[in-house]
């Protein structure tokens, strides 16, 4: 039985990877950081199958006791400041976990378990103004915001534990990939939520910003087979993960407000408020790579997900009555 510690378990990304790696019989450690409240929703249905262990990013002395304690085959590094637009108003806190946790876990990894296999969480957002379309593992990254900044820390840190001290440390370079476990303050949950809301009669509107950004978009199940099989590979490398095609936020409300019958332009306002200091226009994944190198490929497609999206919001909102 191979042994697997998640950073990150709680949320969407560490949910989905933690019963992918059940189910392929690991036995599943998670870190979680020690707090008054137990946020444990999205892996409520996996507590008496996966260990946790209080940790954090922030410190250094518990990531290394976590790794001891566990003694892990594979290392996935999910946990971060994930949200672009918090990054703004707490760019300090972003650079400390998304940038410098990396190096922590990095660290902690290289003392406590140094043959084990770790993953780093990567994002498209690094490629932020793009320089070609589409992006592959060569495109040269621009960030745009505090986020994409510290994520480029954290990838290339990466590189260069593995070259430096000649670990299996790579990173995954995810393009937006969501599901019914998205958190709220997301523009395809904060729309699907606003879309069963709407049809229920428990809104009238949803403010948003840019409709004219395009993203990659896929499903965090698919995502997170990539990320396993990365680590599965006798050499490590990095790569770049995504659908190959891309939508705007309008198309986005046109296919969530389609699920239920409304015309999203009915209820979908523009708000400043929401508007980035830097938008990134245009990501897209060239997942050529990983198809190759990885035999991975999406399942779900952009139409299905916001459906499942669209009707897990209506059913949670329909069982609180």
């Amino acid at each position: 039985m191979k042994t697997a510690l998640i950073t990150g378990i709680t949320g969407q990304d560490g949910s989905y990877l933690a019963e992918l790696l059940l189910e392929k019989g690991y036995k599943v450690y998670g870190v979680v950081r020690r707090s008054s409240t137990t946020p444990y929703e999205r892996i409520a249905h996996l507590m008496d199958r996966v260990e946790l262990l209080s940790a954090d990013l922030l410190d250094q002395h518990s990531l290394v006791d976590a790794i001891a304690a566990c003694a892990p085959d594979e290392i996935y590094n999910l946990a971060a400041q994930s949200f672009v637009q918090t990054s703004w108003t707490q760019p300090v806190l972003t650079g400390e976990f998304t940038a410098m946790g990396v190096t922590r876990a990095l660290e902690a990894f290289r003392k406590a378990a140094p043959n084990a296999r770790f993953y780093q969480a990567s994002s498209s957002e690094m490629f932020g103004r793009v320089v070609e379309t589409p992006q592959t593992e060569m495109t040269p990254f621009y960030p745009r915001s505090p986020y994409g900044v510290a994520k480029v820390y954290g990838h290339w840190i990466t590189v260069n534990y593995r070259e430096s001290y000649g670990l299996y440390a790579i990173s995954g370079i995810l393009f937006n990939h969501e599901s019914p476990r998205r958190g709220l303050e997301f523009v395809t949950r904060k729309v699907t939520d606003a879309v069963a809301r709407i049809k229920l009669g428990l809104a009238t509107e949803v403010r948003l910003g840019t409709l004219d950004a395009r993203r990659d978009w896929g499903f965090a199940g698919d995502y997170v087979e990539a990320m396993w099989r990365m680590l599965q590979l006798d050499e490590p490398q990095d790569f770049v993960i995504g659908t190959g095609h891309t939508w705007s936020v309008q198309q986005l409300c046109e296919t969530a407000f389609g699920v239920v019958g409304l015309d999203y332009r009915s209820y979908v306002k523009q708000d400043a408020r929401f508007m980035r200091p830097a938008e990134v226009d245009l990501l897209v994944a060239d997942p050529t790579k990983a198809r190759a190198l990885l035999g991975w490929t999406p399942t779900v497609s952009f139409e299905q997900l916001i459906e499942m999206m669209v009707e897990a919001d209506l059913t949670r909102h329909r069982a609180r009555g």
